[in-house]
């Protein structure tokens, strides 16, 4: 293959472009539209949009490119330890997200810990996550950033949940719940949603403790909270709640029927849909969650938590 057919060529000339373009002060807005300083050109957008399309090599060679035109980038090392996360290559992630977290403060530092931590959940080790995570909350605590930090907390806890640990599950998610409501500015709406963020958290711990009466004692007060309308952009989390209470309480048509009503776009829903039509018999049907699992790069805890059981069933 010559350069010229080599994508990764194709991928660079295109870093080259961008990083040249965005250093350029007085660039020409499209015609009859003026240049709008609040929305800046992000030169690392398409390197992002590579990853999403699961192009996971172009974008690490366009991170590279970026920083060797600015090897400051933080945002550019954060970036390519989440691509290298997505791999599998572990290592190389975490090594250049401390390089993003040595290189930052105050927000941007939370930013890069979370990250790490979500690295951590890749490989199911809370124990590691957890030392991030609470470096983040600590950070946001010491700038009275409650929501912030109430926020962190109850992802610590997802990550001890969906790792079996759930004495520090409970522990970390009634630690949100308690910092959220130190926010002297809550509403009765705010209060309400961190109401039903703490009855949806004990529902799930005592599903999978296997306690079926308390967990749906739990989902049905989160229903009602939500019920009362203050919240209505967060109802589309009920299906989710309640197929995870009927996965862990073993009706498996109960649950598959709830969680096909839930974002088919969150990849730890996709994974639970898998693993119920499993429970169930459908193995066609449970792969074809499984690859529709695996068409999703997220960094996050959701794909953490999914995409690896994901390649594990499927092989790859």
């Amino acid at each position: 293959m010559t350069p010229a057919m080599n994508p990764r060529y194709h991928v660079a000339f295109l870093a080259c472009i961008v990083l040249f373009s965005s250093l350029l002060s007085a660039q020409a807005p499209p015609a009859g539209q003026q240049p709008n300083p609040s929305q800046p050109t992000n030169p690392l957008a398409p390197a992002q949009k590579l990853v999403s399309e699961g192009k996971l090599d172009d974008a690490i060679a366009f991170y590279k490119d970026a920083l060797q035109a600015k090897p400051d980038s933080w945002q550019a090392y954060l970036g390519m330890g989440a691509a290298f996360d997505l791999k599998g290559d572990y290592k190389a992630a975490r090594e250049n997200i401390q390089k993003a977290i040595d290189m930052t403060s105050g927000n941007d530092k939370v930013r890069g810990l979370r990250s790490m931590a979500v690295s951590y959940a890749f490989t199911s080790d809370p124990q590691n996550a957890a030392k991030y995570e609470e470096q983040a909350f600590n950070l946001q605590m010491a700038a009275n950033n409650y929501d912030g930090a109430a926020g962190i907390a109850d992802e610590l806890a997802r990550i001890y949940l969906e790792n079996g640990d759930l004495k520090n599950a409970r522990k970390w998610y009634q630690t949100g719940h308690e910092t959220a409501l130190k926010n002297p500015k809550l509403s009765d709406a705010d209060k309400d949603l961190w109401a039903f963020r703490w009855e949806s958290a004990l529902a799930r711990i005592a599903a999978r403790q296997g306690n079926k009466a308390e967990a749906q004692q739990h989902a049905a007060a989160a229903k009602a909270i939500i019920d009362k309308g203050t919240n209505p952009e967060q109802a589309q989390f009920l299906p989710y709640l309640m197929g995870y209470v009927a996965f862990y309480g073993g009706d498996y048509p109960a649950a598959i029927a709830e969680l096909q009503k839930a974002n088919q776009k969150d990849p730890f829903i996709l994974v639970l849909l898998a693993q119920a039509c499993e429970k169930s018999g459908d193995q066609k049907q449970a792969m074809d969650y499984y690859h529709k699992v695996l068409q999703i790069y997220a960094h996050s805890p959701t794909g953490a938590f999914s995409r690896p059981i994901a390649q594990k069933k499927v092989g790859t």
